[in-house]
């Protein structure tokens, strides 16, 4: 445990050492909310207006605001959990091209804890800058339509410490295969560009055709942006059924949103959606640890 410790500190310390890497993964998450404010809120506004007007429903301002903000934050958090994870992990391929990692490797340090190494290093950097994010993201709720309650906000910073998880180990199964900084740089950029479409973040998955609807739910993260959509709307739309909407209307949209997700016709639970979650990140944990064992026996002979 004291090498694992010394481990985590040394690459926490190079991650905050360098200030261009920290604050591009601090603003990106913030330049996202106002890219999302400005561009997105009135599609989603508009979406969810001639809904209700299809429905002939009418509803305050405050709660549309609270439902349309409360699906720009969750889609912002889904995406910047997974490719924040993939900034703060580039301290993994520094290694490779600086030598260090040869020097690591050379240490009385098993390859198994230096992976675990680098895996909560990033976890921890990559926390910091999510927490932040959520907490920056709760405040724009609380100015546009809070309807939150104390659950909804602890469940939603789970949501945002597992998801950071998820990221953190999926981005470590494929940054350990790089060797470049042009490679990392090719790789965050698909990332980036990619993520956000197939985990139903910048646009539901119910919006999508069937084939491609059964395809996305077998991804792991589609449940993770699921899990922060109820938890980020659910108070909008009970406050909507305490205005006397139909339970029917309301189950509709959030069927359109993604609050309501199904795997082959068969509706995933709440708790089925953390067990997925939960699983999907041991395994790849598990994966990360495993490479690295067999990368370190072959280094050896």
């Amino acid at each position: 445990m004291t090498g694992l410790g010394a481990l985590i500190r040394r690459d926490m310390k190079l991650y905050f050492k360098d200030k261009g890497m920290f604050f591009s993964s601090l603003i990106t998450p913030i330049l996202l909310l106002v890219l999302y404010t400005t561009f997105l809120k009135k599609v989603f506004d508009d979406s969810f207006r001639s809904a209700l007007e299809a429905a002939g429903a009418t509803v305050a301002d405050s709660v549309l605001n609270g439902v349309v903000g409360g699906q720009l934050i969750s889609s912002l958090l889904a995406v910047s959990c997974v490719t924040v994870a993939f900034c703060s992990n580039l301290l993994m391929i520094k290694d490779k091209t600086s030598g260090a990692r040869h020097d690591l490797t050379i240490s009385p340090v098993r390859p198994s804890t230096m992976a675990m190494g680098y895996y909560l290093a990033s976890l921890l950097s990559t926390l910091i800058i999510t927490f932040t994010a959520a907490a920056v993201c709760l405040g724009y709720l609380a100015c546009v339509g809070w309807y939150l309650t104390a659950g909804d906000v602890l469940g939603l910073l789970l949501d945002v410490f597992l998801l950071t998880m998820f990221g953190t180990a999926l981005s470590s199964c494929i940054n350990f295969w790089l060797t470049t900084d042009g490679q990392a740089s090719a790789v965050g950029t698909i990332v980036s560009a990619g993520y956000g479409f197939i985990c139903g973040a910048y646009m539901p998955i119910s919006n999508f055709g069937t084939g491609l609807q059964r395809v996305l739910s077998f991804l792991p993260g589609t449940y993770g942006t699921s899990l922060l959509r109820n938890h980020a709307m659910g108070g909008a739309f009970a406050e909507m059924e305490k205005l006397g909407f139909p339970g029917e209307v309301v189950k509709a949209i959030r069927d359109s949103v993604d609050c309501n997700l199904y795997f082959f016709d068969h509706q995933v639970s709440g708790t089925q959606m953390y067990l997925i979650l939960v699983g999907s990140i041991l395994l790849l944990v598990g994966l990360y640890v495993v490479i690295n064992r067999i990368a370190g026996r072959r280094g050896a002979r």
